[in-house]
């Protein structure tokens, strides 16, 4: 029988594979079985704090050992975890702890010369009510923590646990407006990456570097939890760069790799013909629209053996689509696969209608997999998903004969150029096919006469002269879709999930066009 909460997941792991890796960090490794013990340590000290069944405590930390073992240790006391995003700002923060209403959190002081309990300063109030247990830093309080936990049965809390029972609130990236936090559940959690794992080809004694964030669906539920249900060892990363990834893939034989499109894009524009990396076997990736060209590329040029594509969001426990393995390669290549088992995907138009297959329209879905709804926003979940439990994605997409998914764009990014809709993330694609582009974003640009126009921020691949881009696009694409304007740059803004803040470039935009 299969693991229905995340704590099962992890005794399960511990049982099966005890003496096995299962976190590799600075040459530090962790069994299965020391990571089962700790996270019980964590567990006791939690109740022994005061903290009971459905308290949510709050984790604000990059990649590392220790913020796996504070998570699973939340689970086994029955606790909701709420991972804090390591970009915000202390007043970020603060509001999605409030939010959360975390009792406890776990942070650091000394992430990249940033003291996080100090950036809580922006709200005395909130941070005279966190029982704030210092991981890493000064003055560190983990050891005093632990102790809380002498004498205490946290097993009570850890058996009750059932698949329906919440265990995490994770906030949404926020590319699109103010960040929300979706109430998960420990069944939709284990059920979705036994469905993904099997998907993916995920496989025990894989060796996943991890470069999604933690705090993240990505990293938390695709990697920490999938490697747990597999028998993957996880090898974090807390801040990507290009020489740390590449290391890290030959020190440890990495074979898993997955990122979003922006990671192999770097990758690909950097000189890597001083690492081995013939351990490579599986990439996953994903995001509002992957190019077709950064496929190919990614199996030519970077050597994996199988790259595959999925499609989810934070609200859907982070999958709600993916390719198998084994799909032929124009279906990996140009969709994103079909719903996990218990997963439906519908394409509606404006007026919540169906579509038919071919045409574009809003993904909606529907599963096991949705949130329960955002934690404290009755409003803003009864927006976002229907009576009858259909998703509203704000995704733009097209559904083929055989059920794959294909996605253009999100909603918003959509511009209108004298009438006609303009998809940035396809006009990125053309603008991929460049030999001189290495990355590439497109937003709309206000025009009077056409209302608005296309404004394109590329970045040049190493080394490359872009040329003419405009002039190249205008034999590939319709007028409509030409970008108006070109700017080169040398890098776009990312969040820490490795997704362009199109936001931010919005804001550019109008700065130069003023």
């Amino acid at each position: 029988m299969e693991p229905e909460t995340i704590p099962a997941a992890l005794r399960r792991a511990a049982a099966r594979w005890p003496d096995e890796t299962a976190v590799v960090e600075d040459g530090r490794r962790t069994t299965w079985a020391e990571l089962a013990d700790r996270a019980t340590e964590v567990a006791r000290a939690l109740v022994g704090s005061g903290v009971r069944p459905g308290d949510r405590v709050g984790l604000w930390a990059p990649n590392s050992t220790g913020w796996i073992v504070a998570s699973m240790g939340v689970y086994a006391a029955g606790a909701i975890l709420a991972p804090v995003n390591t970009r915000f700002t202390g007043a970020e923060a603060a509001q999605a702890l409030r939010t959360a209403g975390a009792k406890l959190l776990f942070t650091v002081t000394d992430f990249l010369d940033t003291d996080y309990v100090q950036a809580l300063s922006v709200d005395p109030e909130l941070l005279g009510s966190l029982d704030v247990v210092i991981m890493s830093g000064k003055p560190d309080s983990w050891r005093d923590f632990l102790a809380r936990g002498a004498g205490v049965d946290h097993t009570p809390a850890e058996e009750a646990l059932t698949a329906d029972d919440p265990s995490d609130v994770i906030f949404t990236s926020g590319t699109t407006g103010r960040p929300k936090g979706a109430l998960l559940t420990h069944g939709s959690s284990t059920r979705t990456y036994l469905a993904w794992s099997d998907a993916v080809g995920l496989r025990h004694g894989d060796r996943y570097l991890v470069v999604y964030p933690f705090f993240h669906c990505a990293g938390l539920k695709s990697a920490v939890l999938a490697c747990a249900l597999r028998g993957a060892t996880i090898v974090p990363c807390p801040v990507f760069a290009v020489n740390t990834v590449m290391s890290l893939v030959e020190k440890e034989r990495v074979t898993m790799l997955p990122g979003p499109p922006s990671l192999y894009q770097s990758l690909l524009n950097a000189d890597l013909s001083g690492y081995d990396r013939s351990s490579l076997r599986l990439a996953v990736t994903g995001a509002a629209a992957v190019p077709v060209e950064l496929v190919r590329r990614m199996r030519d040029e970077l050597g994996f053996a199988s790259v595959v594509t999925a499609y989810g969001l934070t609200e859907t426990t982070g999958t709600v689509t993916a390719c198998r393995h084994d799909d032929p390669i124009e279906v990996i290549a140009n969709t994103s696969g079909r719903p996990i088992p218990g997963m439906a995907v519908r394409i509606v138009d404006r007026d919540g209608k169906d579509v038919q297959a071919g045409e574009p329209g809003e993904v909606l879905a529907r599963g096991f997999a949705v949130m329960r709804g955002y934690y404290g926003d009755p409003d803003a979940t009864a927006a976002a998903i229907d009576a009858d439990g259909w998703l509203k994605t704000g995704d733009i997409g097209v559904l083929d004969a055989a059920g794959n998914l294909r996605i253009t764009d999100r909603i918003k990014d959509m511009f209108i150029v004298g009438g006609f809709n303009a998809y940035p993330a396809e006009i990125e694609n053309v603008l991929l096919g460049h030999e001189g582009v290495a990355a590439v974003a497109v937003v709309g640009a206000p025009d009077e006469r056409l209302g608005e126009v296309g404004y394109a921020f590329v970045v040049p691949r190493a080394g490359a002269d872009p040329g003419d881009l405009l002039e190249w696009c205008r034999g590939r694409m319709a007028n409509y879709k030409v970008p108006r304007y070109l700017e080169i740059v040398d890098e776009l803004p990312l969040n820490r999930t490795g997704k362009v803040e199109k936001r931010v470039l919005r804001d550019r935009v109008a700065e130069a066009l003023r």
